[in-house]
């Protein structure tokens, strides 16, 4: 069986991303809730990747729809054995998901009555046509189509490379990868814990009575156990720990894991490999290549961008002056960038930097020099 014409190794993944693509559509229509996506987002990455790493085990004909299996037009040198490779990919994606669906489920998004609030605020600005127009064509089918280019680098491995076994730079690759997971899963603990102070401080300065859940460290994880003060929680966002060199490195870190699991194929020794920049230069044509089998980083790295700057759009409207001074002061995403920030502010202006550091860090900010 076959599905819109689509090359066999996108047959399955091509029906299934049609289908929860018109389910989250739906479900959004019903409830007036787009945040379905959003609710998928932490599982559709780990299950394409599985259906690849996991093509030995599929049956070779698709008796009823959207059930899994490995066409025959994959050839038995496909599905024969598993690709080391795909599965290693595999194991790092249950990882990056299981990371993923606790701070979700710990934001209260599986909760089917909670919306991102972005989608709210964008609910307010444009007409509610195009609203839906959104909806339908970003909301729900581009962003499912780009889960499934996440599942990529898995077929990359299981069927356009040879199943051979793991070389040096996979086993490189992986300890960045869970390297970067590690500082991703406690930006997303500094931020929670962040909160937790914030809203017990500002409880506890509006109900005096005593009745305000307080802020205590020893319910956080380890490294996010900062030292905040009033400063902090009266400016309304996130400037210290990780923030303190990137103003989203919770969305670096999610970026540069997906860069690395699509370069572990990619630099292996079998092709299809990366063209050299060399190779590049001496024929321009072989940069399509390789934008294509980079295609799953760039177009995450794209909307991750868009986001952030609709988010950032957000904050400067809440915390006009004193995110101003955060955006003057911190790199978007890279700490290179915080680096070049402070480096120009020392020396355009003596006068702003000590401005800028006031209302990032607050009155404290010296002692952390």
């Amino acid at each position: 069986m076959t599905f819109l014409n689509v090359p066999p190794f996108l047959d399955w993944p091509a029906q299934f991303c049609v289908f929860t693509s018109l389910a989250a559509w739906i479900v959004s229509i019903i409830t007036g809730n787009v945040s379905q996506v959003d609710r998928l987002w932490t599982f559709l990455p780990t299950i394409y990747t599985a259906y690849y790493a996991f093509l030995p085990l599929l049956p070779n004909e698709q008796k009823y729809p959207f059930v899994p299996y490995a066409p025959k037009e994959l050839g038995w040198a496909i599905v024969k054995d598993f690709s080391p490779r795909a599965l290693l990919i595999f194991g790092l994606a249950v990882i990056w998901m299981c990371r993923l669906s606790y701070n979700t489920w710990r934001r209260g998004l599986f909760n089917l009555k909670d919306e991102d609030y972005r989608w709210a605020v964008l609910r307010q600005k444009i007409h509610p046509i195009l609203f839906q127009i959104t909806n339908l064509t970003f909301i729900a089918f581009t962003q499912n189509v780009l889960l499934l280019l996440l599942g990529l680098p898995a077929y990359f491995s299981s069927v356009l490379q040879p199943h051979t076994p793991l070389v040096i730079s996979d086993y490189v690759l992986a300890a960045i990868a869970l390297t970067i997971l590690g500082f991703e899963f406690t930006a997303d603990n500094q931020q929670w814990a962040f909160h937790a102070y914030k809203h017990g401080y500002l409880a506890e300065e509006k109900l005096t009575d005593g009745s305000a859940k307080p802020y205590k460290p020893e319910e956080h994880w380890t490294f996010s156990r900062l030292e905040w003060t009033p400063n902090d929680a009266k400016r309304g966002f996130l400037t210290r720990g990780l923030w303190r060199y990137s103003r989203h490195p919770n969305a670096a870190c999610e970026q540069a894991f997906w860069w690395v699991i699509n370069l572990i194929p990619l630099l292996a020794p079998s092709p299809p490999n990366l063209p050299s920049l060399a190779a590049i230069r001496q024929d321009p044509a072989n940069l399509l290549p390789a934008l294509l089998y980079l295609s799953p980083a760039i177009s995450l790295s794209l909307l991750i961008y868009s986001s952030t700057v609709f988010t950032e759009q957000i904050s400067h409207s809440k915390y006009t002056e004193a995110y101003t001074a955060y955006q003057r002061r911190v790199g978007m995403f890279t700490p290179v960038e915080t680096f070049v920030k402070a480096v120009s502010i020392e020396i355009i202006s003596k006068t702003d930097k000590r401005k800028i550091q006031r209302l990032v860090w607050g009155a404290s900010h010296q002692k952390e020099e």
